[in-house]
């Protein structure tokens, strides 16, 4: 493995550890976020709940003074005893009683008479003579201590501490009836007044708060989860793509190193060709042009002519692929050099019927580049699409101006290149066709690059093909 794809490797795991980091953070924040929200609601809940009791215990406190100086005395002077069923004593103490209260927020008073074990006095009719169910805030009052609880009629949800919005909330404050015995002058405890208040408003904003702190936590942690993992998958992609980058760059240089060793090879072959081919050439030329040269000696010295001329030009070829190209670098015209090819080619484009489209037209292209090689470059392109088209079809010339450079789109809708061989087509001497070198499409390819441009086909079988050709200005 390379340094580079070890490199690649390591930072993918970087990034998955990344993506781990961001997935595990998202949870333990919801996790945290839900305690944090109930901890918070708590000792919201707390707070109101002692407000309330603070409140309680002042009303009690006044009750007390006001039930036993505007009522125990008075009556235990009047009537010597006290007695609730007697409806004289009964109205004078509900009128002390809501007197009292009136204007504080409290929703039932009542009041136990220790002794007897019963409600003997109730700002809620149907209560009256009920016996007391003791509990140990009563017990705590018959004591001498006040205390308060929390009457909840409403879900708490798993038993987690989060709530339903909706329900009553009531605190019940009992506390102490204290007074002093006329007639021991001892201080006693005469009853216990019970205080129901309804905070359910209150209760359910705190509720809401708590709803709210979770669903923005969640939200926050939400936003910071997803912005995570959009860098990730950013980083990642950015990472293949880079990595492919590298791999093309790897392969370019693994082709360039072959290409290299091969083109030394076909340098030193085609050198060693050429030279006794030019005499076998020559001698054939000189037997065909005697004076006693019969009919057939001059038949087969034309022969040896022709096939030695075709066997140079494939060794043209091998050392045009070997030798380093530098393009004689001048101001041309692209749309020149394109329309000196379809009017060469216009013979044989006329003869299979193929019809060439183009937006050349009035157009001036001008670039520095090496004329007579870019000529044999789309040379070379021209003649593979007339090659591709058999019965009739259509070669489409497009020219597009980039700011410092040229897009030449060549499309034909010949036969087209299989998958397969299409990512061949640039490896040397692979051809399809029964006569060639297959050396064209890498002469072509290295003509382009030395103009510091780019070349991309697009194939489909049986549809066509289509060659991209970006070209410097200059």
């Amino acid at each position: 493995m390379t340094p580079i794809n070890q490199n690649t490797r390591a930072k993918g795991k970087q990034f998955r550890l990344v993506k781990f980091f961001a997935y595990a953070s998202f949870i333990i924040l919801i996790l945290f976020s839900f305690p944090f929200s109930v901890v918070i609601s708590q000792q919201a809940k707390d707070i109101l709940m002692r407000s309330y009791e603070n409140y309680a215990l002042l009303v009690g406190e006044n009750l007390n003074h006001q039930v036993f100086q505007n009522f125990s005395i008075p009556v235990s002077r009047r009537y010597g005893h006290i007695s609730l069923r007697e409806k004289e004593q009964y109205e004078l103490l509900d009128r002390v009683v809501r007197n009292t209260i009136h204007g504080f927020n409290v929703d039932i008073v009542n009041i136990y008479a220790i002794r007897q074990g019963v409600i003997a006095y109730s700002t809620e009719s149907r209560a009256l003579g009920k016996k007391v169910k003791t509990s140990p805030g009563y017990d705590k009052a018959v004591n001498g201590e006040h205390s308060s609880g929390v009457l909840a009629k409403g879900d708490n949800l798993w038993g987690l501490g989060i709530e339903r919005i909706g329900g009553e909330k009531k605190l019940r404050t009992y506390i102490p009836f204290r007074g002093v015995n006329p007639f021991t002058g001892e201080n006693e405890i005469f009853g216990v007044f019970e205080l129901i208040q309804d905070m359910t408003q209150e209760y359910r904003s705190i509720v809401k708060l708590q709803y709210f702190i979770f669903g923005l936590s969640t939200l926050i942690m939400g936003l910071i989860f997803v912005a995570l993992i959009l860098i990730v998958r950013k980083a990642e992609r950015i990472i293949e793509e880079r990595a492919r980058e590298q791999m093309e760059l790897e392969a370019q240089l693994n082709q360039a190193e072959r290409l290299a060793a091969l083109g030394q090879m076909c340098a030193g072959v085609s050198h060693e060709i050429r030279n006794p081919l030019g005499i076998i050439r020559s001698t054939a030329e000189l037997m065909g042009g005697m004076d006693d040269a019969n009919d057939s000696q001059k038949k087969l010295s034309g022969v040896i002519i022709e096939e030695s001329s075709r066997l140079n030009n494939i060794v043209t070829e091998f050392l045009d692929f070997a030798r380093p190209l530098k393009p004689n670098l001048q101001d041309c015209y692209l749309e020149e050099v394109l329309d000196k090819n379809l009017q060469f080619l216009e013979p044989e484009l006329d003869k299979k019927k193929i019809a060439v489209h183009h937006n050349l037209d009035g157009r001036s292209l001008k670039l520095r580049a090496d004329p007579q090689l870019l000529y044999r470059t789309f040379l070379n392109i021209f003649v593979n699409a007339v090659q591709s088209i058999e019965n009739g079809g259509t070669i489409t010339v497009n020219v597009e101006e980039a700011k410092n450079h040229y897009v030449v789109r060549i499309e034909d809708t010949g036969c087209g290149i299989s998958q397969e061989n299409l990512s061949k087509i640039f490896d040397p001497f692979f051809s399809t066709k029964e006569t060639g070198t297959g050396l064209g499409a890498s002469i072509v390819r290295n003509i382009i690059e030395a103009h510091g441009g780019s070349i991309r086909i697009e194939s489909e079988e049986g549809t066509g093909t289509k060659v991209t050709i970006e070209l410097p200005r200059g």
